[in-house]
């Protein structure tokens, strides 16, 4: 039996809304990765469906986040607007 090398990974790239809505949420702790993966979903569904608001994202995320909730909000929103996501 013969094994073969496994195909490459290709990043998404900046501009995609997937890679906007994972990196919008990079810099907030959570007690563990697939806490900060779980958000990052949450926010890149936000985004695709406009359907509900942000507050209403971060909590569905089911995240244990290590900071407030208003202040991981406050980061989401500003990471957004730098990746020119209009927010109302």
């Amino acid at each position: 039996m013969a094994t073969i090398a496994s195909s490459a990974v290709k990043a998404f790239n900046d501009s995609t809304l997937e890679k906007i809505a994972y990196n919008s949420v990079k810099s907030i702790p959570t007690r563990e990765r697939n806490d900060q993966y779980r958000l990052g979903y949450n926010i890149w569904h936000w985004l695709s469906t406009k359907k509900g608001t942000l507050e209403q994202a971060v909590k569905n995320s089911g995240s244990r986040i290590l900071i407030s909730e208003q202040e991981t909000i406050t980061i989401i929103r500003q990471e957004l607007q730098k990746s020119g996501i209009a927010l109302l």
